[in-house]
């Protein structure tokens, strides 16, 4: 990451477009109502954010952490949120609506996409995906389903590590 120098001589770390969506996209995750996994999005095209999301019910239904707080929504017969719509379908589902054009985009996420979210990535055009964490590591599956289907399409998908350096 490039330093810039300040009138004092103090080296202040220059964040990347990179540092700096995915800092929103965490702080985004805290504004879920999600009891077990909050997880925030950011939707971008030519350095410029076009949408936001984070994991939660659709509006004008129930807050998982309000209705639920013990122990969160129901679930569906594979283990899933049986209400919850996932930050990057929130993300993308906003962008449609405000009729955003998406193809070649980059899509910044906490928690790597599941399988049915890739599929919705990918017929979008989203280009490039970076994540933070493994949601096959969150789930204790064998493979992040979502990443292989999106790598063996053609999208670039990059775990994103922290700049650690300041």
């Amino acid at each position: 990451m490039p330093l810039v120098e300040t009138s004092n001589n103090n080296k202040l770390r220059n964040p990347s477009f990179d540092d700096i969506y995915m800092n929103l996209a965490e702080s985004l995750a805290q504004k879920s109502h999600c009891v077990k996994q909050k997880v925030g999005a950011v939707l971008t095209k030519d350095t410029r954010i076009v949408s936001l999301g984070y994991n939660g019910p659709p509006a004008g239904t129930h807050n998982c952490d309000e209705e639920w707080p013990e122990n969160g929504c129901a679930r569906d017969r594979k283990g899933s949120c049986s209400l919850a719509l996932h930050a990057e379908a929130n993300a993308i589902l906003y962008a449609a609506k405000n009729k955003v054009d998406m193809d070649g985009s980059t899509l910044y996420v906490t928690l790597s996409p599941c399988l049915p979210c890739a599929r919705i990535i990918f017929s979008v055009g989203v280009k490039k995906v970076f994540y933070l964490k493994s949601y096959a590591a969150y789930k204790g599956i064998e493979s992040d389903e979502g990443v292989d289907f999106l790598t063996k399409f053609g999208i670039q998908v990059s775990q994103y590590i922290p700049e650690t350096n300041v």
